[in-house]
């Protein structure tokens, strides 16, 4: 049992690294880096993947998360997020979003790391549409 304990440690930390790269990856416009921590057998990978894109191609994204809630052991994680994303448009004088949800994320270990497997909802990612 003693041993469950730095184990235990080690994985809160491992998933606070791991959203925190989340939210780095968005916030440099980097898309690329976002996916790189999605298991492409997510469902609705293909969503989340064509949203991203868009979203960091076509604005300026700065994410702010904080853990609410986490449950799990070495092996899978469940983790509830409040996700603040600031998105402003490249465009001159583009308008500004603001857009803050409750994020439902489940992340198990692929050989060393951590990939997020199940990510709710994925509509938090959309571009905002054109006006």
């Amino acid at each position: 049992m003693a041993l469950a304990a730095p184990l235990l440690a080690d994985t809160r930390q491992e998933i606070l690294d791991l959203i925190t790269e989340l939210a780095s990856a968005l916030s440099e416009g980097n898309g690329l880096a976002f996916l790189d921590h999605i298991d492409r057998a997510m469902p609705d990978y293909q969503k989340l993947e064509q949203s991203i894109l868009a979203l960091t191609e076509q604005n300026e994204v700065s994410a702010a998360i904080d853990i609410l809630k986490q449950e799990g052991d070495d092996r899978t994680q469940t983790v509830e997020l409040d996700w603040l994303l600031q998105i402003r448009s490249r465009e001159d004088s583009g308008p500004i979003e603001r857009r803050r949800e409750t994020v439902k994320c489940r992340a198990e270990r692929k050989k060393k790391n951590w990939k997020i497997v199940s990510l709710e909802p994925i509509a938090l990612f959309a571009p905002p549409a054109v006006r």
